[in-house]
């Protein structure tokens, strides 16, 4: 118990919060975390969108064009 006592006079009222990733940008390491989640899944769809049109456009398109023209 008196580390935490230690600790908490040293840090004075910055005991209790959470660590800044810079000293200068406002954002917390798990606001970081939760920011990087966040674009890793919007990534992944993005993949996934992409994959879907390239699908369509290669072989769904084709396949109209074709029995369009008959």
């Amino acid at each position: 118990m008196g580390e935490s006592k230690r600790r908490k006079a040293a840090l004075g009222e910055k005991y209790g919060q959470e660590e800044k990733i810079v000293s200068w940008l406002p954002f917390t390491n798990k606001q970081a975390e939760e920011a990087y989640k966040i674009t890793t899944k919007g990534a992944w769809v993005g993949i996934g969108v992409l994959a879907a049109i390239w699908f369509t456009i290669w072989f769904i398109g084709p396949a109209f064009g074709w029995w369009m023209v008959q």
